[in-house]
Parts: C-alpha cells; structure tokens; sequence
C-alpha cells in the first residue's frame, strides 16, 4: 500500500466529486486526489500507472461498469492484486445484499455517503486516518 499514492475516486455525480474535493482540500491530505466518472476510465489508469494508488473510493451504482464489476476486475487482476490498494465502496444508499455482494468481493469497506457536508468530512477524515495507519504486506521487503 502507497499511504502517499494518490486517492482514486469513481463517482460520476458531478455535485458528489465537488463535494469530495473541497473536503480532501480542507483536510489538507499531501495525496493526490483523481476523479473517474466511470470504472472502465480507472481501470485503464490502475493498469497504465507505475503509481500504486493509496486507496479506491468506488460509487456501486456507475454508467459502464458498476462498481462490483470494478471491484471484481481489480481483485481478479493479479499486477493490481499485488499492489495491495484498499478498496472501498462509498455509494448512495446501501442494502443487505448489496453488503454481502461487497464482502464477497473482498472489499475493505462500505460507506453511505453522509447526508451533510460536515458528517462526510467526519467520514472522509476516518477513513483516511484509519488507512494511513494500517500496515500491509507491500510494506515489508521481499
């Protein structure tokens, strides 16, 4: 895991992304931050970059590809695998299956989007506070 790679967003609401963006300024993380409106858009970035990303905030509910079938490509692609990227979805609204379907797809979180600026901010801010402090196996030399 890169903890200073840069923090994929997939969310193709326009209003959302701006959200997002002005949280991730005032929060004043040193990670880039780039915005996908579509999975197949970020697929081809994870695959092209030399740049393992920090972390993968995933819409479930995409034009294209939703966000499972991302998640499933990402997981099931053994160079992205290896780069040890935490992937998590942050999406609309949530329901049991929905859950399970993630967990099934070894996703490493599943977020509501807030209903407020500040409880996303809250939102945001622990999720990067918890993954810039978890350790992974990339971090250790072969």
């Amino acid at each position: 895991m890169n903890k200073n790679g840069p923090v994929v967003i997939i969310e193709d609401d326009e209003d959302d992304q701006l959200m997002l963006n002005d949280i991730f300024t005032t929060l004043n993380y040193k990670n880039k931050i780039l915005f996908f409106k579509d999975g197949n858009d970020a697929l081809a970035y994870l695959n092209k970059t030399e740049i393992a990303p920090f972390l993968i905030l995933s819409d479930v509910n995409m034009p294209k590809i939703n966000g499972f079938e991302l998640r499933n490509k990402v997981y099931t692609d053994t160079q992205l695998h290896l780069k040890c990227i935490p992937y998590l979805f942050f999406t609309t609204h949530s329901n049991k299956e929905a859950v399970i379907d993630a967990y099934n797809l070894v996703v490493q979180g599943f977020f509501v989007k807030p209903n407020t600026y500040s409880q996303m901010e809250n939102t945001i801010r622990k999720i990067m506070e918890y993954w810039k402090e978890c350790i992974a196996p990339s971090e250790f030399d072969n």
